[in-house]
This record gives C-alpha cells, structure tokens and sequence, in this order.
C-alpha cells in the first residue's frame, strides 16, 4: 500500500476551474454564469473596504429591533438601529425570528422590504434574510410543518423529502426570506446528543440521499438562477457535529481522519455537486482544532478540492468563541483573523458590528489579504446574484396562493404517516377496532410541543401549544378517530410550564388517577417520551426515560388491561424496563403538526405502517452503538485464557420497522458477479406483499466487504427504494452501484477499492461479488 505525501496547497482563488491539493484540474461544481462572473467584479472594483466587509457580516434582528414599539403593534423595526447597521456599516445580511416566536408572511415581507430599500439606497446591494426554517415554515405563523429531520430520514423516501423542501421553499419566499439554514445533514450517531432529531439519522448514505433531495426541492434545478418559489439552501453543520466525546452539543469530538472523509463528510460532497449555494460550519471542536479555524476542512475540503464557490458562513457566534471558549485566540480581533484566513466568508457576529471594525483593521495590517475579502465577498454577492435579488430584493405575499393550503398539508400528513415506526404489535393487537375504549394516558397526550420539538415557531418549541391550536394533538386526533366519548383521558404524569428551558421537568405525578380510570377501558395508550427542546439546553445526564413515565407504564400495566407505547421523543430514551410489559410499541419521534392525525389513522388502520428505523435505538446506558459497528464490538465469548465477551445488545436495529402486512423478498440478482471501481453494477430483488393489505416497503440494500487492509464495518447501506405493493402483488425493484460506492477510506487517508470478496444483502436475500481489481485513488473524492 502507497504512503502518498499531502501536499500543501497556498491559497487560491477558485474561479473557472482550479487546482486539487494533487494538481489536478476540476470542473466548477456549480457551473460558471459569466454574466453574474462580470457583475462580481464590477462591483469588487468599486466598493470601498468598508462595503465589502460589511458584506461579510451577518446581525441578528433583535439589534434593528423596536423592543416598545414591537409591544403595542406587534414586530416594528428601529430606523435608526437600522440606518446604523446597514447605512453606516453596510452589512449584508441579517438573520433570525423577530420576537423569539413566528411571523405572520405578511410582518415577515413588510420588514424585510423596509430592510431591502434601505440597503438598496445606502449601498446599491440588497440585504440577505436567513432563518431557520428546518421542518417547514418553522417561523412562519399559518404554514405547513412537516415531520423533523429524523422523521422524514424514517420515510427512506427521497421525493418525499423533495416534495417537503419544495414546500418549505415556497412558503418561506411567500415571507420575502430568500434564505434557509436547512437541511441538517449531521450524522445522529449518538443519543446522548441533543440536536440528533435534527438530521437524518445516523447513516451517511441516508443523509447524502436525503441532503440531495433536499437541495432540488429548496433550490430546484438551476443553481445560477434559483426560481420565484425557490429559495437557497444552507447545509449544516460542516461537519463531524453529531458525535461529541461527551455526548453533549458543541463539546469536542475525536473523529478520526478516515471516518471523518468517509462519513461525515459525505452528505456535503454530495450536496454540492447538487448544487448547494452555501454551508454552516459546526461550532465544535475536533482533536483540538475547533472547525471555524480548520483551514484544512474549510478551504482545501470544501472550496479547493471541489471547485466550489459557494459561501460558508458562520454558526452564531462561533468566531468570538475561537476567543471567549475555545482559546485559540487571545482576543476577538485575533480570532476573526484566524477565522477568515481559514476560509470563512461571512460572520454570523450576531449582536455587534465590532467585526466590520475589527476586519478592517486587519486588512490595513496585513494579517487578512485583501485577496481573502475579494473572495468572500464575491461569494457573497454570488449568492445574492443568483437569488436574483438585485433585480427584485422583496416582493408580494399575494404571489403565494398555496400558502398554507390544503395539498401541502396532505403531503404533510403523508410524510408523518410514513415516518411512524411500528417496533412491536404482539398478538396482533393493532390496529384497534372502532368502538375500542381507549385510556389516554402520558405527559405526551395532549402536546403539540411535544409532536414538533424545537426549531418550532419558537427556538425551544416551547410555544407550539399557542401557536399550533389549529391542529391537533394525539388526544384530539384520537377523539376524532376514535369517538371522543371512546377516549378517557387521564396523564397520571404531566410536564411543568415552561420556565428557563425546565423541558426536562416533571410535575408531581398522579399515577393513581390514571390507573383508577383503566377500570373503564379496553386498551390503554401511554404516551411517554419528552418535552421539546434545542441545542445546548437539551443537553441531559440520563438517557434513561424518567422514572415517574417508568412507574407510570408499569403501574398501567398492572392493572392487566393491555399497553399500547407511544414514543415520542427526540433521541432514544431507555425503555428497556418497560418494555416487555407493553403489546404493542410506536416510535412516532417527531412527527409535527400532522403527528397526531398520522397516528390515530395508523392505529385505526386507515393508513399502514411503511417507516423503519433511522438509527440504532439502544437498550443499555453504556452500550451505545450504530449499525455499521467494527466486527470485533461483537464477537461473543472467546475461548482460551482470556474471557473476552463483545456483544452487540441493542433495542431495535437500524432498518427496522413493522407493518400490518408481511413482504417477502426473493430472487436477488446482480448483472456482475465480478466487478472493478469503474463498473456499474445493476441488483435486482422481487418483493411481494404476502399480507392482506396494501402496503408500502423500503427496500434497503446493504454491502458487506469480508477482508480489508482496515478493519470493515460490520455492513453498510448503500441504496434504498421504496415500492408500493398491493396484497398478492410483486414487483421488481431495481437497483444501481458502481464499483467505486464499495470502496472506503485505508488507514492513510486515500479512497481504496480492494480485490476481493464482498457479500451484499436485501431483506433475507444474500449474494457474493468479487472485485478483481485494486485502486487507490490519488484525487481526495471519489
């Protein structure tokens, strides 16, 4: 095997094509538009430093804000916090929710026209709007929000996902907000992790998958021009977020080189060569080296080695933290050196303009060249050129009929329908007959915090309950179902009000309610899991699930009366103890808005269950794992003098998922036994519903390399479809890899397709290839 020397690449600029760290020639990603090219530098000719800077810095709304004002007319802007921010200081883009809760479009278009036609008079530039808008018009008042990340990762359907986004797109441009920081395509590799329901769950091919998906829907098909109902995507966190060595968000992680090119990195390759205009950088640190300062990730990575010339902005405040937390730097002024020297383009400060002065006294210095500004800030008017907003920087709200409409929340419905998780239905005891007396029960009933999570209408989703009346919450939709007269509801334990992020805290229980109130009913439904929160606020000691839920579903079960579980939460808690005592087990994570109508049709058996499992779900507190573990993490009892017991105990495997009909799959077939890295390898399995109902499938294929000069994981997904089968009904699924998707990451940083075995798998179905052929690659991708 070769030891290749890296090769230390100086800074360039990419325009047209560049070089890669091994000197070869790359096509653009996004491909060139000359015209946009020319308008770039026109204007880097004649702005002064302070235009240009201004351009990279981005401010929180909460600075331009009419705090009195905002109290009596609702959101108001401060002309003159504003005539500072943009007239004096010629910042390009502001972020965030006015007033820590949604907008309506109509107070969203008004501001932001009154933001655009000043920046348009002081500057001649328009202003960029960025909000996070990640499970749908999260902070838009009235509009449709979808399942989260996971969820939809649950799905393993790709026009869903695309349908989702292009969604989300048009009602986020009906508010005049041209920008999106979404998708989140982390890796959830931990549940001790608080942001993990925030991604796709814990597979790098479901997040490129998924991440792809999303960037057509957001941006549609033309990068260089991106549409009236499109807006610009932001992928995040780049990259390595969703394993921090503690488990809580934004503490280091140690991720190996390897696993870093392979995993983490992928979902970012993938989406932008699909187009994506920009990235949000993780606000971690990994093996020392927090990734606002990696040159190496931000430059080489991203822009050099993919001729990439898309705009990565910060995460907030991370440059001050390169200072204030990690000490890299001794002061701001320093670390915002560090950080733009590395490759970062635009700031998200978010409550000063110390940056623009800062900046500017660095460029006179010398410590930052004026060629690192020229590029950011083409990069920033790239983007910009592209949303077309120096031609039209707002517009109507009436433009957007479909704006909350009905067929966008039956695409909702469905994407909730399909990403509910049927884990358990013992005896069959699913679906429920109409006429069922149904206890209600758990601190998850009646919650449409609970359903959405965070990032919904307010930062900890803690204000759902007001601005979600609308829709309904289990308990409502059972009522709707079921009959409300069929439906007791009693919690026995409940969740405190909101106070200081308290999302973890539990009122004194009243099990012995809910217990007294079993009497009258046939089944019972507890509804456990947990409250919604975000970030670093959701950060938890125990991933165990609270011990009043535990008593409560073990004192429900007691009563003899059978235990239907509900799951809704967003990681795994541990259940470990209580669940051999329910009949049937539901992991709805969470599922929005629509939530609660997409569970009492799957319990009623007006829909069917189609979602399996985006992560490995654990049963053991210190036994955490994902599915593409190492051979030796579980290996059984050895024999011999040493007693060495690894064993892989898990609650539910990642691909799981149950359903009220049964598939059977056969006849798995490959056009190419023997294969090399430049082939293209077609598989084919029949899948028939053996049930009697209709049903939808995923259809998942893995791969499994026997013997590698670094250790293989254990398997690998690497394609997905999903089919619709009638009962009775078989259909073919087809299908592709090439050779080169079998290939992984050697021990020396270098893409490595070996000769030799590899098994792959389809359901039950097993068949062998072989490759005959080594290569190690010499460029950085594949």
């Amino acid at each position: 095997m070769k030891h290749l020397k890296n090769i230390a690449l100086a800074s360039v600029l990419c325009a047209g094509t560049c070089l890669s760290a091994e000197g070869q020639t790359l096509p653009p990603a996004i491909p060139s538009d000359p015209e946009i090219e020319a308008n770039i530098q026109n204007w880097l000719k004649k702005m002064t430093i302070e235009e240009k800077i201004g351009q990279m810095c981005e401010i929180t709304i909460d600075v331009v804000t009419d705090f009195e004002a905002s109290q009596k007319d609702g959101f108001t802007l401060d002309k003159a916090k504003l005539d500072t921010v943009i007239g004096k200081y010629k910042v390009g883009s502001l972020l965030n929710v006015p007033l820590s809760i949604a907008q309506p479009k109509e107070k969203w278009a008004e501001a932001i026209r009154q933001i655009q036609e000043l920046s348009m008079k002081e500057i001649g530039i328009p202003c960029i709007y960025g909000v996070d808008q990640i499970h749908g018009t999260t902070y838009t008042l009235d509009g449709t929000l979808f399942p989260q990340g996971v969820n939809m990762g649950a799905t393993f359907n790709r026009d869903l996902v695309k349908r989702e986004t292009e969604i989300s797109a048009y009602e986020t441009k009906a508010g005049c907000i041209p920008w999106t920081y979404a998708p989140v395509v982390d890796l959830g590799r931990d549940p001790r992790w608080s942001r993990m329901w925030e991604n796709y769950g814990e597979d790098c091919y479901v997040n490129a998958e998924m991440g792809k998906a999303s960037v057509i829907g957001f941006q549609g098909e033309d990068p260089n021009h991106i549409g009236k109902y499109n807006v610009a995507a932001c992928m995040k966190h780049y990259m390595g977020y969703g394993v921090p060595v503690s488990g809580k968000d934004r503490t280091p992680s140690s991720i190996s080189r390897s696993d870093m090119r392979e995993k983490h990195f992928a979902p970012y390759l993938a989406a932008v060569r699909q187009g994506a205009l920009s990235v949000m950088v993780n606000s971690g640190v990994d093996n020392g080296m927090p990734f606002h300062a990696n040159r190496e990730y931000l430059t080489q990575w991203l822009k050099e080695d993919l001729n990439w010339d898309g705009l990565v902005v910060t995460d907030w405040a991370d440059i001050n933290n390169l200072c204030t937390r990690d000490h890299i730097a001794a002061t701001k002024k320093e670390a915002i050196k560090i950080a733009i020297n590395a490759g970062i383009d635009m700031s998200m400060v978010p409550y000063e303009v110390s940056f623009c002065d800062y900046l500017k006294e660095l460029v006179e210095e010398g410590e930052v060249p004026m060629s690192r500004i020229d590029d950011a800030v083409a990069r920033v008017l790239r983007l910009k050129y592209r949303l077309g907003l120096f031609d039209k920087p707002y517009w109507s709200t009436g433009d957007y009929p479909e704006f909350g409409s009905k067929e966008f929340a039956d695409v909702a419905l469905q994407a909730a329908e399909e990403s509910e998780v049927l884990l358990k239905n013992e005896g069959g005891i699913l679906p429920l007959a109409k006429g069922t007396k149904i206890l209600l029960a758990g601190p998850n009933a009646n919650s449409m915090r609970c359903l959405n999570g965070g990032w919904s209408y307010s930062w900890q989703g803690h204000r759902a309950d007001e601005c979600a009346q609308a829709y309904n919450t289990i308990y409502e939709a059972l009522c709707n179902k079921f009959g409300k007269e069929n439906i007791i509801y009693e919690p026995g334990v409940t969740y405190a009000p909101y106070k200081n992020d308290n999302w973890w805290e539990e009122n004194t229980p009243e099990i012995d309610k809910s217990v007294a109130a079993a009497q009258n009913a046939d089944v019972i439904i507890a509804c456990i899991g947990e409250n919604s929160y975000c970030e670093t606020p959701g950060n938890l000691t125990d991933l165990n699930l609270s011990m009043n839920q535990q008593n409560l579903v073990k004192a429900l079960a007691a009563t003899g009366k059978p235990v239907i579980l509900i799951l809704n939460e967003g990681r795994p808690r541990l259940i470990k103890n209580i669940e051999p005592l329910a009949k049937a087990v539901i992991n709805v994570m969470l599922p929005g808005n629509y939530g609660g109508d997409a569970l009492a049709n799957l319990l009623a058996g007006d829909a069917n269950f189609s979602g399996k499992m985006p992560y490995t779900y654990p049963k053991h507190i210190n036994a955490l794992a994902t599915y593409d573990y190492k051979p030796c993490e579980n290996i059984g009892q050895m024999g011999g003098n040493y007693n060495y017991d690894s064993v892989m105990d898990i609650q539910w495997p990642f691909g799981f998922g149950l359903s009220y009909t049964t598939y059977k799959y056969s006849n798995l077939k490959v056009d190419k036994a023997q294969f090399t890295a430049d082939d293209e390898l077609t598989f084919t399995v029949d899948v028939t519903n053996t049930g009697s109902v209709a049903g939808k499938e995923s259809v998942l294929l893995y791969s499994k390399d026997l013997v590698a000069s670094s250790t293989p994981d254990n398997i690998r997904l690497r394609n997905f479809e999903k089919v619709s089968l009638n009962p009775g009904e078989t259909k073919t699924v087809t299908m592709k890899l090439k050779g080169s998707d079998l290939a992984f990451v050697n021990y020396y940083g270098k893409w490595t397709l070996e000769k030799g075995d590899f098994k792959v798998k389809c359901g039950d179905q097993w068949i062998d290839l072989q490759c005959t052929q080594t290569k190690v690659w010499d460029t950085p991708n594949r």
